[in-house]
């Protein structure tokens, strides 16, 4: 049993009644009360009850996506190169203290993969079990442990974790600050949280065959910079990096630059950006 003596058994909290939720001698999950709380696997389900319409909605379709499309699909090689260039990213922006990191929207699990390897236990969070269940396959470790919750109602006890992490996450949801504020919530004083997101994007609608409605493409529904990113925590400290210039993924330079050390590709990035501005990617992080 993974849970068992991992340092985030004793911090599970209810979603909607926040009272502490403890394992028992048969690798049960119960509230404080004794109500049982429901676990796929080793995966505890904690989605919140009380929600809106909005939020129903939200989660029935990122299950509905995890199940129909494969995050672990083969990239074409000018994307993946902007994704590892990405990841690199956010990797190199978490402290090397952080013991303890939550990957809210995990994905394809990447960042356990990266963490757990360097002795950094990590919780991996989605909306669904369908890609939790294979980032813990892919990273079977017991400082790897998952849970199925929203990011707008994170279901751990405030100052929890060293660092939150969210990649690529928050232009989809409905109320991104809510999600922030959150993220910060359960960040120890002194922690950090990292989100990373598209930069500028202007969002694009396709008319929808079903409903008949415009329907935003990508299922973003929302664009960042960083003017946008500082009014989230304005008691925190924030700072941002922006990168990945589009011109150099339309030019498929990747097959050059794929090869060099991430400094020397961020001097060339940071060049063409000073050339023509059009950077891919802002990651953005608060800290207390």
């Amino acid at each position: 049993m993974r849970w068992h003596g991992h340092p985030l058994a004793d911090r599970l909290r209810h979603p909607d009644t926040h009272e502490q939720l403890v394992w028992d001698a048969n690798g049960l999950l119960r509230t404080a009360s004794g109500d049982p709380v429901e676990i796929e696997g080793e995966i505890p389900i904690l989605l919140p009850r009380r929600v809106n319409q909005v939020e129903r909605h939200f989660a029935e379709h990122y299950q509905r996506d995890a199940e129909l499309f494969d995050y672990w699909e083969e990239r074409d090689p000018a994307t993946e190169h902007d994704e590892r260039r990405l990841r690199e990213a956010i990797v190199r922006r978490i402290p090397r203290t952080a013991r303890l990191v939550l990957d809210v929207g995990c994905g394809k699990g990447w960042l356990s993969r990266e963490l757990v390897r360097r002795g950094v236990a990590v919780c991996s969070l989605d909306v669904g079990t369908v890609n939790l269940r294979r980032a813990l396959e892919q990273t079977p470790d017991r400082l790897h442990t998952a849970v199925v919750a929203s990011a707008e109602h994170l279901p751990f006890a405030d100052a929890t974790f060293d660092c939150v992490v969210a990649s690529e996450v928050i232009e989809h949801l409905p109320e991104p600050e809510r999600a922030i504020a959150e993220m910060y919530r359960v960040v120890r004083p002194g922690g950090r949280v990292i989100v990373s997101t598209p930069y500028r994007e202007r969002i694009r609608y396709v008319l929808c065959i079903h409903c008949n409605r415009p329907t935003p493409i990508h299922a973003h529904l929302n664009s960042f910079d960083e003017h946008r990113l500082r009014q989230y925590l304005p008691a925190a400290h924030f700072d941002y990096d922006v990168f990945g210039n589009k011109a150099l993924t339309l030019l498929r330079t990747h097959v050059v630059l794929g090869v060099l050390p991430h400094r020397v590709w961020r001097a060339i990035d940071w060049l063409a950006n000073r050339l023509v501005r059009k950077p891919a990617h802002i990651v953005a992080w608060w800290e207390g």
